[in-house]
């Protein structure tokens, strides 16, 4: 079983950025392919971005060319640099993990964190 924990989620203005990190651990699936997703108040959650243990990427098209997803597996922590943030991020975003690839980049993997609170303000 892995245990998931996000943190650097907080209060941030419009333009302003944000690092969010997902310290993974308790089994092998800290090196597993991992995702960001987040859920905003009425609607469904969403992928963000993922990245394979190899340290390929892919991102949804909201977020491309602003946010950056990396991983250090030495350190079994993942980081989601987000810049130009903008009223439309504003959600709780969320880490996870699968050893199945398909189901990190299509929304469902079995291994969920507790999530950290983004809010953009101006």
């Amino acid at each position: 079983q892995v245990q998931l924990v996000e943190s650097g989620g907080g209060l941030v203005q419009p333009g302003g950025s944000l690092r969010l990190s997902c310290a993974a651990s308790g089994s092998v699936f800290s090196i597993s392919p991992m995702g960001w997703y987040r859920q905003a108040p009425g609607k469904e959650r969403e992928l963000v971005a993922a990245i394979t243990s190899g340290a390929g990427t892919q991102y949804a098209e909201f977020v491309k060319g602003r946010f950056t997803i990396s991983r250090d597996n030495a350190k079994n922590t993942m980081y989601l640099q987000m810049n130009s943030l903008k009223f439309e991020d504003t959600a709780v975003y969320y880490c996870a993990t699968d050893p199945l690839p398909w189901r990190v980049v299509t929304g469902t993997p079995r291994n969920w964190g507790q999530g950290t609170q983004v809010t953009v303000s101006s």
